[in-house]
């Protein structure tokens, strides 16, 4: 749709990749103004003869589309380096689904989930994050990694998923587990390879703080992470002790979301002090401009919301453009520091903020 008059062909079709073998080169060097190869993981080889065909034609226009980062990031690293950019694309965002006028509540969004084949196809959640998580367990994971120790890595993950919004303590996974430190830390970083889950660092002026200090874990999609805790259906989420974190995931998912839908670079953090205090989201902008955001999975607004809020603008008095709290009420307030609005206004709101 964005691209209507390139040249289309999916890797999944064998005809097409039989015919891409006889002259890879020859069939990108004919349609190198406009070509969009889909499921490029499939014949990763074939980006030798990209760099070969960019290299010789530098207006060449060629989309890449893959949906399996561990195998092709690094030949893309290697073979096209200066002459790509990568756009990341994360599940659907609460925008497209308003969008889309879904009108479902709250709690049955957060277990659905964003994954397009259930919203676009009407397939069962559950039945769709069932057949992801035993093709990535059993099909991507296990063929990249060679991970030996299958039954423990599915823990592994159900365990992350039982951490949402809580810091990542790799050593007390270690011990839970049975399983070495490094390990932990080489599975969380296939997690964050494959779109699986992502960690969120503290704030820090100090960037050698934020990488050292202790970051919390979130799923890219909450209704995965439903899927692994064994919430069934939008019912059990309300009483759920965790669905007050599954929000918040959302939310700081939501944040991520837009930014790489923008082509932007992350920019969110958590703030937390010695003495608890905490502000579930700071988005560094940049030149001084910090906002601020605390997130609540409450639809009236608690003059006890504003307290951390309160207290990081303190700390960061000249820097601070917006202290907001983000809830599932459906009334609003612009007021930059004392102001609120729902989640589902993110994106709207983020766009209007200077």
């Amino acid at each position: 749709m964005v691209f209507p008059h390139y040249h289309y062909v999916n890797l999944e079709d064998e005809t097409i990749v039989s015919e891409m073998e006889l002259n890879r080169k020859g069939f990108i060097e004919h349609y190198c103004d406009g070509l969009i190869i889909d499921e490029v993981q499939r014949m990763p080889e074939i980006l030798n003869s990209v760099q070969v065909v960019v290299d010789a034609n530098p207006h060449a226009n060629i989309v890449l589309t893959g949906s399996n980062n561990l195998q092709i990031s690094q030949k893309v690293t290697q073979s096209l380096a200066g002459r790509t950019a990568i756009l990341t694309l994360l599940p659907l965002s609460v925008a497209e689904l308003n969008q889309a006028d879904c009108s479902l509540n709250d709690f049955e969004i957060m277990h659905r989930g964003f994954y397009p084949s259930v919203w676009a196809n009407g397939v069962p959640a559950i039945d769709v994050y069932r057949q992801y998580y035993n093709t990535y367990i059993q099909r991507d994971i296990q063929q990249v990694m060679n991970i030996r120790h299958l039954s423990e890595f599915r823990k592994f993950i159900i365990l992350s998923a039982s951490r949402v919004g809580c810091e990542f303590n790799a050593m007390s996974i270690s011990n839970e587990l049975g399983i070495s430190l490094p390990t932990v830390q080489e599975w969380m970083n296939v997690l964050e390879a494959t779109f699986v889950a992502f960690r969120l660092h503290p704030f820090y002026r100090n960037i050698g703080k934020r990488l050292m200090k202790t970051p919390k874990v979130y799923f890219h999609d909450v209704g995965l992470a439903c899927y692994l805790l064994g919430i069934q259906n939008a019912q059990q989420l309300e009483t759920h002790p965790l669905r007050g974190a599954i929000f918040e995931n959302m939310v700081v998912t939501e944040f991520l979301k837009h930014q790489m839908n923008h082509g932007l670079d992350n920019n969110l953090y958590f703030y937390r002090d010695r003495s608890q205090r905490e502000v579930d989201i700071i988005q560094d902008c940049g030149l001084q401009s910090l906002r601020a955001f605390e997130v609540k999975l409450a639809p009236a607004i608690h003059s006890d919301f504003y307290k951390n809020l309160q207290y990081f603008t303190g700390l960061f008095k000249q820097e601070t453009q917006v202290a907001q709290v983000i809830n599932t009420g459906s009334d609003k307030n612009e007021d930059p520091f004392t102001g609120h609005f729902n989640y589902r206004e993110i994106e709207n709101h983020l766009n209007q903020l200077p």
